[in-house]
């Protein structure tokens, strides 16, 4: 069985920090582009960063550019979130997923993150970033 977990969502104060993880079980994730996505209460989901299948490409969504940092650990079958400068505005269920547009053997991350192009989804952390 397939299964995406993540974990390390909390309470921290703006400016804090906080390092999500997604574990995969059941599949290497380093076969496959790994999304991070947010949804706020009244919002649509939202995507906050991706890398893909080896590593090749990394991008992020334009409110977290210069404070989020996606990564990954292969031998742990884990792909790591480091948040920064947090903000309220942060305050959100992450969500991690597995998929990206596939291309002579690898999966890319599509260059706006769209919930669509990841087909397995972990079921979320909580983030809240208040004083």
């Amino acid at each position: 069985q397939t299964q995406l977990v993540e974990s390390g969502g909390g309470l921290v104060q703006p400016g804090g920090s906080l390092r999500l993880s997604c574990v995969g079980s059941g599949f290497t994730l380093d076969y496959y582009a790994i999304g991070w996505f947010r949804q706020a209460p009244g919002k649509e989901r939202e995507g906050v960063s991706c890398i893909s299948s080896r590593g090749g490409n990394i991008n992020y969504g334009d409110s977290v550019k210069g404070r989020f940092t996606i990564s990954r650990d292969i031998f742990e079958n884990t792909v790591y979130l480091q948040m920064n400068s947090l903000k309220p505005e942060d305050t959100a269920v992450y969500y991690c997923a597995a998929g990206g547009r596939y291309h002579n053997n690898n999966y890319y991350c599509p260059l706006k993150l769209e919930s669509i192009e990841f087909g397995s989804w972990g079921q979320g952390t909580q983030v809240t970033v208040s004083s």
